[in-house]
């Protein structure tokens, strides 16, 4: 193999190396690993083809919530509970709207004042509890004289210092009477006149005679002298 290597080389190969067989045998390696590189690199740098990226579909949109669209006929009440209770009230006296009102459950006193457009110019609002809770079927009366200026409570008026007062005989509202009035009654003092009008402000107000009984200070024997004088 040797022999036959050099005398196919060329001449200047042969006066190189002088023709030593390690000479032409370390030649021949360096050759080969010249044409093995040279076609490895040829190899590794042929074109290749390239595919197309995938199409990638957008997500659909999530379709929207559907608004909640109010009853016929029924327009929102501003302050309406969750439940959508209402309390009907009669408001008179001097104020722009009187008649019957229909607000949301737990609307005070100056709510229906609003609603019936305010009171006329010149009504005295000094007494009126305008902080109140309103009850269902009560009847409110502004500046009406012989009436307390915070109205009356449900099924009529009150006048003021009612019954066992040396009033008219009617019995006194535990929902809008005064300390001053209240006191009035037999057997009720100004502290005990005082507990009353606590007590209602915060239970929301009487909503029977018999819750008399819970005030501080009032007793069976003075709940029996006071049942008959008073109402919610």
């Amino acid at each position: 193999m040797a022999a036959l290597l050099r005398d196919r080389a060329p001449v200047w190969v042969q006066t190189r190396c002088g023709l030593e067989p390690r000479a032409l045998t370390a030649l021949t390696v360096v050759l080969l690993l010249a044409a093995g590189l040279a076609g490895g690199y040829f190899w590794t740098g042929r074109p290749e083809p390239v595919r197309a990226p995938e199409l990638v579909r957008a997500a659909a949109p999530m379709p929207a919530a559907p608004a909640t669209k109010p009853e016929p006929g029924k327009a929102p009440v501003p302050g309406a509970g969750a439940s959508g209770a209402r309390v009907v009230v009669d408001i008179g006296g001097k104020v722009r709207r009187p008649g019957v009102l229909t607000l949301p459950a737990g609307s005070r006193v100056a709510d229906a004042l609003r609603a019936a457009g305010g009171a006329e110019p010149g009504a005295d609002l000094t007494g009126v509890n305008r902080a109140r809770v309103l009850f269902d079927g009560e009847q409110v009366l502004v500046g009406v004289p012989g009436m307390p200026a915070g109205g009356a409570g449900p099924g009529g008026g009150s006048a003021p210092g009612g019954a066992g007062s040396g009033g008219t005989g009617v019995p006194l509202s535990l929902n809008t009477a005064t300390a001053e009035q209240l006191d009035g009654l037999p057997g009720v003092g100004p502290v005990l006149a005082q507990h009353i009008v606590d007590h209602r402000t915060e239970h929301g107000g009487f909503r029977s005679v018999g819750e008399l009984r819970e005030v501080n200070g009032i007793g069976e024997r003075r709940f029996a002298d006071l049942e008959p004088l008073v109402r919610p």
